[in-house]
C-alpha cells in the first residue's frame, strides 16, 4: 500500500473514530474489482450520527468526494475514487453484510 493512500486512510479512520463511528473496517479490494482500491465501512447508531460522521469526513478531509449518495437514508456512501466510505445504521449494515460479500479482500489497519 502506497504512502499517500495510507495517510488518507489513516486520516479517514481518525475522523471516524473522533465521531464515534463503530466497527470500522478497511478492505483492500484492489485484486477483486476495478471500481475502487479500498472500501471503508463504519456504523453510526442513529441517522443523526451517520449524517454527522459523513459531514465531519466531508469537512475535515482535504478533498471533496466525487459522489455522495444516500445522505438522507440509512446508508451513506462517499466516493473518493481510491476508496469508498460506507456509513451504515447497524441493521442495514447487518442486512447488506459487505464484509461477507467482499470476504476475499484483505482487512488492513493503516
Amino acid at each position: 500500500m502506497g504512502g499517500l493512500i495510507n495517510e488518507k486512510l489513516k486520516k479517514i479512520r481518525e475522523i471516524l473514530e473522533e465521531k464515534k463511528a463503530g466497527d470500522i473496517v478497511i478492505l483492500d479490494v484492489r485484486k477483486l474489482t476495478w471500481i475502487t482500491d479500498y472500501l471503508v465501512i463504519a456504523t453510526g447508531e442513529t441517522s443523526i450520527q451517520t449524517r454527522a460522521i459523513a459531514e465531519a469526513v466531508i469537512e475535515k478531509f482535504n478533498n471533496p468526494p466525487f459522489s455522495i449518495e444516500g445522505f438522507e437514508t440509512s446508508w451513506i456512501l462517499l466516493d473518493y475514487g481510491e476508496f469508498i466510505l460506507h456509513i451504515f445504521l447497524p441493521e442495514v449494515r447487518q442486512f447488506y453484510n459487505l464484509e461477507k460479500l467482499w470476504m476475499d479482500a484483505e482487512r488492513i489497519n493503516p
